[in-house]
């Protein structure tokens, strides 16, 4: 048997939402293992996922190497991808998930979705031809546990609207993330809780090195820190 070594702090770990619903009435009613197991992803992966409509493709599954492994865990000897056509089966009969193909480039795929009320809308719009899923980067993964950026701009900063969440995923791809961390609290600690500010400082350490100090000016000289207007806090959005 593998051991597991335990969950560190729970301030470091990001969380995962799940309906009252799904541990007083649903849970009860799972009874198969692989069922489980490709539920619980379920609620995992779509958490991750963005856009009008939350879903997954057939093919999202199968990349999954976590799931896959599980599902070779639960069933040794029988090959994954049966065990993940018949759990998913199981989820669809049982009321869990729902199921709908269409076709994304000339490909006919299947797509899951929770059975809640958006789910069944989009279900109801996918069959009226009303809306159509797009491509489906397979880009679900689960990553070593670290502070999530996002959690840590609405602790110290404020909302995230739709546009912030985009220009941190962009700067966590363009910065170190110590520095985000560092720039965020740079931001506090000066009373500039605004998103324009941070970038501003990540943008001076880029050209003048990180030694730069917001509060002080270029590498720490005893003057204040120039920050073009439009970087400043606005009140109304945040931004």
């Amino acid at each position: 048997m593998q051991k597991f070594d335990g969950f560190p702090d729970k301030s470091k770990l990001s969380p995962t939402a799940f309906p009252v619903l799904f541990f007083s009435d649903l849970l009860p009613m799972i009874d198969d293992l692989a069922e489980l197991k490709v539920t619980l992803f379920c609620f995992w992966a779509l958490h991750q996922k963005e856009g009008q409509y939350r879903y997954l493709a057939r093919r999202e599954f199968s990349a999954a190497p976590s799931l896959i492994e599980g599902l070779r865990a639960a069933r040794p000897g029988v090959d994954p991808e049966t065990i993940l056509d018949a759990a998913l089966a199981r989820a669809v009969e049982r009321g869990t998930l729902l199921c709908e193909s269409a076709e994304v480039d000339a490909v006919v795929e299947r797509f899951y979705f929770v059975n809640s009320e958006r789910g069944r809308i989009a279900v109801k719009q996918l069959r009226e031809q009303q809306w159509y899923p797009g491509d489906v980067p397979v880009s679900i993964e689960i990553l070593p546990e670290r502070p999530n950026i996002f959690r840590i701009y609405e602790q110290n900063i404020g909302n995230l609207t739709p546009m912030i969440a985009d220009a941190l995923k962009d700067a966590e791809r363009d910065f170190p993330a110590d520095w985000l961390e560092d720039a965020i609290r740079a931001a506090v600690e000066n009373n500039k809780r605004s998103w324009r500010y941070i970038l501003s400082i990540l943008k001076r350490w880029e050209k003048e090195g990180r030694g730069y100090d917001p509060s002080k000016g270029r590498a720490g000289a005893d003057q204040d820190v120039y920050v073009p207007r439009e970087y400043l806090y606005n009140p109304n959005g945040g931004e």
